[in-house]
């Protein structure tokens, strides 16, 4: 089977728990991958610059699904970014002001954006992964482009919430879960599957010719779009019923252990 392009979401997926990754490894493999001609693509709901500093010597050559699919860049050039209107951003920052049970952080272009007023342990928490995030004393009137929303809220909270967040914002924006205790608010339809769509395009890859790797609920459309879509074995339940393949784990190097395969030609790429 051709293999042309890979695609890898990052927290709980190619990264261990600590954040680290075993880069001698994967630096080696992704020569061999450059050589055949295979993409590798890091498709993410982390900010574009909080990604690019995992890959210090081949940031300029890989591509960046960055922000679940609202701003995706190819070799250092800007593919495609979402926006949202003034007004539906206001609308969005209005409601969640009523909610005193989450923090949020606006997601520009620019940088993201949040409140002085919230607790040393969120933003501390907040700027390992947003390498640009400016400390703001009100979210509104802020001179960027908005395409996203990431809210932290008690995990007991979570499904209550994005039920409410659903039926609240009609479309303008929708609730997919990133992670513990946190729903991205995104633009609908700019997931990641929609960027790798982006990039195949531009590539001329089939949808039988991707391999994508996910953890969380906002790599669902990913892992369907795939033809090998490989679910973490740490992911749920839910996310392994959606992957029609399983890779290691995260903390046991589960991407590169199916990269490795890839490379051989073993199954199930034989």
């Amino acid at each position: 089977m051709t293999v042309k392009l890979i695609a890898v979401d990052m927290d709980g997926t190619f990264l261990r728990d600590d954040k680290t990754y075993h880069r001698e490894r994967f630096l080696k493999q992704y020569a061999a991958l450059k050589a055949r001609g295979i993409r590798f693509v890091v498709a993410s709901g982390n900010q574009y610059y909080q990604l690019t500093s995992f890959f210090p010597e081949i940031a300029d050559e890989i591509a960046f699904v960055a922000e679940n699919g609202a701003w995706v860049v190819c070799e250092g050039e800007d593919v495609f970014n979402g926006e949202l209107s003034d007004e539906e951003y206001r609308h969005v920052i209005d409601h969640l002001m009523t909610l005193d049970d989450l923090e949020i952080i606006a997601c520009g272009k620019n940088s993201g954006y949040t409140l002085n007023r919230y607790d040393e342990r969120f933003k501390e928490m907040a700027s390992r992964y947003y390498h640009r995030l400016a400390f703001v004393d009100d979210l509104h009137g802020i001179n960027d482009i908005f395409f996203k929303f990431a809210l932290n809220l008690p995990d007991i909270q979570l499904l209550k919430r994005m039920e409410e967040l659903t039926e609240a914002f009609e479309g303008i924006v929708v609730p997919v879960s990133s992670g513990h205790g946190s729903i991205d608010l995104i633009i609908p339809g700019l997931h990641k599957a929609n960027g790798i769509q982006m990039l195949q395009q531009r590539w001329g890859v089939a949808d039988n010719e991707v391999v994508a790797f996910g953890d969380g609920g906002n790599d669902v459309e990913m892992l369907r779009h795939a033809g090998f879509g490989f679910a973490m074995d740490n992911a749920s339940e839910a996310i392994h019923k959606v992957a029609p393949y399983r890779a290691p784990a995260n903390n046991q190097d589960g991407v590169l252990e199916v990269i490795d395969k890839v490379l051989n030609g073993d199954a199930p790429f034989a």
